[in-house]
C-alpha cells in the first residue's frame, strides 16, 4: 500500500482504503446490531412481538447517510480515475503489443523487446494494440489497468514509474488456453542505465558487418522475429509439448497432418513453414487442436518469414 511505485499508487490506494474501512464499519457494525437484537428481543425476554409502523426520522437518515457515503466514494474513485485519461503531451511512447499468449514492446527508435523497460520519473505511454482477441494490461504495483480490444482506436494507458525495480505486468482478460502464461515483467531503471540499453545497437553492427555469414545473420535475425512476435509461448525450443508442435528438430521432420478432415503426411520444408504461418488452421498437426493459431498474415512478410525458416533450421534435435 502507498508504494509510490506510480503516480497513480496515492490516488487508487486512498480510494480503496477508504472504501475498505466504509465496508468494514458496516459489516461489524450491523453485525453487532444484529446479534445485540436477537439478544434483546428473543422469545424469552420479549415474548409479545412489538409492532413498529414507521420512523420518518430513521427513514430519512438511513437514506441520507448512505447517499453521502456513496457520493464520497465515487469523488474519491473518480479523482483517483479522472487523470489517468489524460497523458502529457512530453510522454515517451511506446507499443504495447499483445496476442495469444505473449507481449512484445515497440520503442520509437524501432528496437523491440518481450519486457517493459522504462526510464524512472519520466512518464510513459503505452499505445495498446490487441492483434487477435481482447487481451488487458495489468500492472499491480502502478495500479493501472486497461483492457485492448482488437482495431480499437486511441487505446492507451500512461503513467510515471517514480522506483526503479522490478514489477509483475499480467495479462488480466482470459484470452485462451495460455492466459494464466501470459506475464511478463516492467523493468524500472535510471536514465544512464536505460539510455544504454535503448541506444545498444550491438545487434544491428553484427547484422550488418558485410563479412557476417548470411545464414548466420538470418538465423539471428529470424530468432528475434520468433521471441517478439509471441511464437515461443505455443512453440517450446526444448522439445516439449505446448499448444502447438515444439520447434526442435521441426525443420525436415515427417508428420501427420489433417486437412478437410483427412489425415495425411507431410515434411516439414519451407513450403510447409510459410503455408502455416499464413493459414495456420489449413493443416492441423494430429494431436493438437485446431484454431489456436492466428494467421500472420500482414504481421510478417515474406523476407521475415525466411529468416524464420533460417532459424528453425538451426534448431537441431
Amino acid at each position: 500500500m502507498f508504494s509510490g511505485a506510480s503516480n497513480f499508487v496515492e490516488g487508487v490506494d486512498i480510494a480503496f482504503v477508504l472504501i475498505l474501512g466504509i465496508s468494514a464499519f458496516f459489516l461489524i457494525g450491523l453485525t453487532a446490531l444484529m446479534l445485540y437484537f436477537t439478544w434483546k428481543y428473543n422469545k424469552k425476554r420479549n415474548p409479545v412481538a412489538t409492532q413498529i409502523h414507521g420512523n420518518n426520522t430513521l427513514e430519512v437518515v438511513w437514506t441520507v447517510i448512505p447517499t453521502i457515503l456513496v457520493l464520497v466514494m465515487f469523488w474519491y474513485g473518480y479523482k483517483g480515475w479522472k487523470p489517468m485519461m489524460t497523458p502529457p503531451d512530453d510522454a515517451m511512447e511506446v507499443t504495447a503489443v499483445a496476442r495469444m499468449w505473449s507481449w512484445s514492446f515497440e520503442y520509437q527508435n524501432g528496437k523491440t523487446s518481450t519486457t517493459l523497460k522504462l526510464p524512472v520519473d519520466e512518464p510513459v505511454k503505452l499505445n495498446l494494440k490487441a492483434v487477435d482477441v481482447i487481451h488487458s494490461l495489468f500492472i499491480p504495483a502502478f495500479r493501472v489497468k486497461q483492457d485492448m480490444v482488437p482495431n480499437k482506436p486511441d487505446n492507451f494507458m500512461w503513467f510515471t514509474p517514480q522506483k526503479a525495480g522490478i514489477y509483475d505486468l499480467f495479462c488480466t482478460e482470459y484470452c485462451g488456453i495460455r492466459h494464466s502464461y501470459m506475464y511478463t515483467d516492467v523493468e524500472v531503471m535510471s536514465r544512464e542505465d536505460f539510455d544504454t540499453w535503448y541506444n545498444d545497437s550491438t545487434d544491428m553492427l553484427l547484422l550488418a558487418d558485410t563479412n557476417a555469414d548470411p545464414a548466420v545473420v538470418a538465423a539471428m535475425m529470424g530468432k528475434q522475429l520468433v521471441e517478439n512476435k509471441g511464437c515461443i509461448a505455443c512453440h517450446s525450443l526444448d522439445g516439449s509439448k505446448l499448444v502447438g508442435p515444439s520447434f526442435q528438430g521441426i525443420y525436415g521432420k515427417s508428420e501427420t497432418v489433417v486437412t478437410n478432415g483427412k489425415e495425411r503426411g507431410i515434411t516439414v520444408d519451407d513450403e510447409y513453414i510459410r503455408h502455416s504461418i499464413l493459414k495456420p488452421n489449413d493443416d492441423i498437426v494430429k494431436g493438437y487442436a485446431s484454431g489456436q493459431m492466428q494467421s500472420y498474415e500482414g504481421q510478417l512478410n515474406n523476407e521475415e518469414i525466411d529468416k524464420i525458416i533460417a532459424f528453425l533450421k538451426t534448431l537441431g534435435n
